[in-house]
């Protein structure tokens, strides 16, 4: 019985492979990760009209233009602007990087600027408060579920 056995390195399962689904095409594509440096799209335009301000206040913030030569995974059917024409430009969005601590601390000051805001409220609305009828700033929240 045994003797009518395939040996199992002769078998292949690239025929009981799952066919592959579809799924939605991104819009914008995410470039390949490196070390250090984060990635964001940056408008460039809107229906057609540049955004000079919108680009200018990007790169004062330490934002670099990325070139498409280094990355060729971004395919670019078509050259949308000619200012731009050496970078990567979708959809009137331009593909920029910056170093990871720049992005930090960035988020670090407006977590901070946030934080502070949020005080401010809080002091305001307890200076308002009596002690006949007190306010209550309960930031919790709870999630229950029906009885059924």
């Amino acid at each position: 019985m045994a003797e009518n056995r395939l040996n199992r390195d002769l078998e292949s399962r690239e025929k009981k492979t799952r066919k592959r689904s579809w799924s939605r095409p991104e819009t914008l594509p995410t470039p390949d990760p490196q070390d250090g440096w984060s990635f964001k799209w940056v408008r460039v335009s809107t229906r057609g009209n540049a955004d000079p301000t919108n680009v200018t206040s990007k790169l004062r913030q330490g934002w670099e233009p990325v070139k498409a030569l280094d990355h060729p995974e971004i395919e670019l059917a078509v050259v949308e602007n000619d200012r731009f024409k050496d970078n990567v430009v979708i959809g009137g969005l331009m593909l920029c990087k910056a170093p990871q601590e720049l992005v930090d601390e960035r988020n670090g000051y407006y977590r901070d600027q946030s934080r502070n805001q949020m005080h401010s409220v809080d002091n305001n609305l307890m200076r308002e408060s009596d002690p006949r009828m007190p306010i209550f700033n309960d930031r919790r929240s709870k999630v229950t579920f029906g009885k059924g």
